[in-house]
């Protein structure tokens, strides 16, 4: 996606403006207590109503990020309640009873794996009639989403990161410049938080860190959104990266054992450490689509990393990356180095075990004992640190609602011109739109059939 900077010049769907739309809603969030994110940021909905007369109203939130009184200025009405809104857009799952026959629902639903705990939501939301449209499927031709809030699940999670090896240090007696850096949560800006991970990052280059720490070095997986924005973050400090082919050789360099002043960090992609079974020869796209054919090496790495950050997709087709049964005999050797993973990817019990539950942002971390299989909130105790919160653009609610609703809001003009009482396949949307519908008054369509067992 390119040119944002000018969205509001543009006009990308050319439809007639000050032409009768449907009402677009946006809900109070209710799933989590700290959640302060919303869908469309002021500025966007302004655009909106001035530009394509689409009437905008805001549901009351004493916690929303943006005031009720930045809507009002944009233009769009603040009330009690959206439920008589056409299209309701939210940002994480609508609670059961919620669904009313003939709306048009848009949020981040979490049921396209099946997932058991949001399936009651689905059906009910079947049950009422409505239509589901799930930001996570609006994708382009090649699989690519066009909305979403990865890169900040990427800042605040390797923010959360940093300052849980910090905490964790301190908690074995070492006193570190990552003491400097906070939870993401804990700031008004991500230029605040930038500024005490650089000043982190200056102190280690000068001071360098406690006698018996180094070398840290960091593993980070993935290649997409989420890793480039924990990426973004880390590279405040002075780090010196490590191509995975090599982190083994340079982790039993002795001048590296001695060097306190850097920090070192190796991005881990599925090539460098999924092996198919028969030899063939690593492409992405073979193992999206077989990964039943691959086995994981990356426990091959973990030796030679202390902090693991995860920014992957994953689901139960793909072979795991951590093991508990891996960590149990790491944790029974003597000084094991996996000190911290942050997993911003947050499945439980998936790609990383050891996730055995996701965190708030009220209390974030738990260390798990790989030995016993006890884990316990806090930073202290013998194991792994576990930062998983599963909101975690919600710890920076302004730069990540601004970031989605630039995003988004171009694509609001098509959701509220349709005519939803058509038939499915004339359903005038855009693909990357239509092919984001899992539920179309009521029924499920063809992409999403599979569905169907898991609402029975």
């Amino acid at each position: 996606m390119i040119g944002f900077v000018c969205l509001h010049k543009l006009d990308p769907f050319k439809l007639e403006a000050k032409k009768h739309m449907q009402t677009v809603g946006i809900r109070h969030e209710d799933k989590y207590a700290p959640e302060r994110r919303t869908p469309l940021v002021p500025e966007d909905v302004r655009f909106l109503i001035n530009r394509y007369d689409i009437p905008v109203y805001v549901e009351s939130s004493s916690k929303r990020i943006f005031s009720h009184g930045e809507f009002e200025a944009a233009g769009a009405g603040v009330v009690d309640d959206v439920s008589f809104c056409d299209i309701i857009l939210g940002v994480k799952e609508m609670p059961v009873g919620y669904f009313r026959l003939g709306k048009v629902y848009v949020y981040f639903s979490h049921v396209i794996k099946g997932q058991p705990g949001n399936m009651p939501m689905l059906r009910d939301l079947m049950d009422s009639g409505a239509t589901l449209i799930d930001y996570e499927r609006i994708m382009d031709d090649a699989g690519q989403r066009l909305i979403f809030f990865g890169r900040h699940a990427g800042l605040a999670g390797m923010i959360n990161t940093i300052w849980t090896l910090g905490r964790r240090l301190e908690a074995t007696g070492k006193k570190s410049p990552f003491l400097k850096v906070k939870q993401a949560a804990s700031y008004n800006s991500l230029a605040d938080a930038r500024a005490d991970v650089r000043e982190a990052g200056e102190r280690i280059a000068s001071e360098g860190l406690p006698a018996g720490t180094g070398p840290v070095i960091f593993g980070v997986t993935g290649d997409g959104n989420v890793a480039r924005g924990a990426l973004e973050i880390l590279d405040l400090l002075p780090v010196e990266e490590i191509p995975a082919s090599k982190l083994i050789e340079i982790t039993q360099n002795t001048d590296l054992k001695t060097d306190p002043h850097k920090l070192y960090k190796v991005n881990l992609i599925p090539a460098d450490y999924m092996v198919h079974k028969e030899g063939r020869t690593f492409e992405l796209d073979h193992y999206i689509v077989h990964p039943e054919e691959y086995e994981s090496r990356f426990e091959d790495f973990l030796p030679h990393v202390n902090v693991l950050i995860n920014g992957i997709y994953w689901d139960e087709r793909y072979p795991r990356l951590v093991t508990k049964s891996y960590l149990r005999n790491m944790y029974s050797r003597e000084s094991p180095h996996l000190w911290v993973i942050g997993d911003i990817t947050c499945d439980p019990d998936g790609s990383i075990e050891c996730t055995v539950k996701a965190t708030g942002i009220e209390n974030p971390v738990f260390v798990y004992d790989p030995v016993s299989g006890v884990h316990k909130m806090g930073f202290e105790g013998r194991g792994v640190a576990v930062m998983a919160v599963d909101i975690l653009p919600s710890e920076l609610p302004r730069e990540s609602s601004e970031h989605f609703s630039r995003l988004l809001h171009p694509w609001i003009p098509k959701l509220a011109h349709a005519d939803y009482s058509t038939a499915f396949g004339s359903l005038d949307l855009p693909a990357e739109l239509k092919r984001a519908v899992i539920v179309y008054n009521g029924q499920l369509t063809p992409d999403y059939m599979h569905l169907e067992k898991h609402v029975r």
